[in-house]
């Protein structure tokens, strides 16, 4: 990752290459190279994560006062860029990058005290509990009735596309306890513990073949009002504070580090070839506007969350179709043991890819809001 560093950050880095050389093991290294999604198997991730957490560095953009290391916007950047090149795993995303700040933001003191330090060492394992049969990036339309019971809610209905449903421990949710008024204006954030009674769990088949989504259902599952996130019937302004954190994000390191791989290869044709270098200008702009919106130039952090997921997804997207195209036939498996392991899962991640253009609210309308906070 070549970024412009000013001369007092050459020490950080130098750190973290240091780190990383000495704790990020081959094992690790291997099991990163053949993931086939960003949601890697907790299996892989928190091991990471408890190596990361000793050292303070397991959420490097959450405040100091929370658990985070008190690193600028450049720093984040740069180690994040650095665990790219050294080939570093990436950790779940639900609890540190989306459900953390949110608690942060509107959780109270002993939610943050009970749920923040156990989010950062990895003892709970998040998932999100948004979309549902008929309310997928419409989440107004959900239905999961969540009906107050003294100091209970009784939830009833079924969330779809979990993402590691199967291995979370805990859930934040959002539920329906209204129906007047807006669709939106009905709806509250909870945060439930996946062993609860009542709550089972479905898996769902990839088109790659794999588990990783899944549909959970609640029967009469009791959460205790205490576990709600904000006000009741206030959970959409929760949720969008979720998804800005969702949306947005360092996409240019990543996808930085996959084309670089990809133009290690012998690639013989000049299509591909020229495609691959239209491909590494294009990162480039999106690094440049990651490095804007991290100065805070121009724009909110909305804007930003917009144009960073519609540009960096589909770049992802390009990105996976030429490593099909790269592999040809040995795209899909490690069979014949001489195939490099980034194109052997060539095909399974162009699969999962296709989901990144529709979830966190689809690009259609990324662009609806990018075009409604520019032109009015």
């Amino acid at each position: 990752m070549d970024i412009a560093l000013e001369p007092d950050l050459h020490a950080f880095r130098d750190m973290v290459r240091a780190f990383l050389a000495e704790h990020l093991t081959e094992e690790l290294r291997r099991a990163a190279e053949r993931a086939t999604s960003v949601f890697i198997d907790p299996a892989i991730s928190l091991p990471w994560q408890h190596i990361l957490h000793a050292r303070g560095w397991a959420a490097p953009d959450w405040p100091e006062r929370f658990g985070g290391p008190g690193w600028s916007e450049i720093e984040r950047y740069v180690f994040a860029a650095e665990c790219v090149a050294a080939g570093a795993p990436n950790l779940a995303p639900m609890g540190l990058k989306m459900v953390a700040p949110v608690i942060m933001h509107y959780g109270s003191p002993d939610q943050q005290a009970h749920y923040l330090p156990r989010i950062l060492s990895g003892e709970d394992y998040w998932c999100q509990g948004f979309s549902e049969p008929g309310a997928g990036s419409d989440l107004g339309r959900l239905q999961l009735r969540a009906v107050r019971d003294g100091t209970d809610y009784v939830l009833n209905g079924s969330k779809i596309w979990t993402t590691h449903a199967h291995f979370a421990n805990r859930m934040f949710c959002l539920v329906r306890t209204s129906n007047e008024g807006k669709p939106q204006a009905g709806i509250s954030f909870l945060l439930l513990d996946m062993q609860s009674p009542g709550i089972s769990v479905e898996p769902i088949r990839t088109l790659a073949g794999e588990h990783e989504l899944n549909q959970v259902f609640f029967d009469d599952v009791r959460v205790p009002v205490a576990n709600r996130l904000g006000e009741e019937n206030d959970g959409w302004s929760v949720a969008k504070h979720l998804l800005t954190f969702e949306r947005g994000g360092k996409y240019a390191p990543t996808l930085m580090g996959q084309l670089r791989r990809l133009r290690g290869h012998d690639v013989p044709d000049p299509v591909i070839r020229a495609r691959l270098d239209r491909e590494a200008v294009t990162l480039r702009a999106l690094q440049a506007l990651e490095m804007k919106a991290m100065r805070g130039l121009g724009g909110g952090a909305a804007l930003y969350a917009s144009a960073l997921k519609l540009f960096g997804t589909e770049a992802a997207q390009r990105i996976d179709t030429l490593a099909c195209e790269i592999a040809g036939p040995a795209a899909w498996s490690e069979a014949d043991g001489h195939t490099p392991p980034s194109l052997a899962v060539a095909v399974p991640r162009y699969l999962n890819g296709r989901a990144a253009t529709i979830y966190a609210g689809s690009n259609e309308i990324q662009r609806d809001l990018i075009a409604r906070q520019i032109l009015g």
